[in-house]
């Protein structure tokens, strides 16, 4: 039962269950999460942890950055279920929709360049 309320606790914010549709797309690091979302390094990050808390993401380090992908791996029944059922449902959020369409242009390359 305590994987399960942690898997609903994280799915509880929208922010939250945007950084999980934006992984489908594509691993992330989090100055990329930061420009996306517009939000502070410490607010993404704080984010990150309780999504990594309840097994929805993993990271893996690269130079300096840690990178986020979706934790299917590691996972829990209960949040494999979950990021199952988040790859087929379609976000009707504009916010999420412009995060989307300006997925293609992040690029943590040019972030840290800046």
């Amino acid at each position: 039962m305590r994987d399960f309320v942690k898997v609903m606790k994280a799915l509880a914010d929208p922010n939250r269950v945007r950084i999980l549709k934006l992984l489908q797309e594509k691993e992330l690091c989090v100055c990329e999460m930061k420009e996306l979302f517009s939000l502070s390094q410490p607010t993404i990050s704080k984010h990150l942890r309780v999504l990594e808390e309840a097994n929805l993401v993993t990271f893996r380090k690269q130079g300096s950055w840690a990178i986020y992908r979706l934790g299917h791996e590691q996972s829990s029944g209960h949040a494999q279920a979950m990021l199952a059922y988040l790859e087929q449902t379609e976000l009707d959020d504009k916010a999420f929709k412009d995060m989307l369409q300006h997925l293609p242009q992040v690029d943590r390359e040019r972030i840290a360049a800046a």
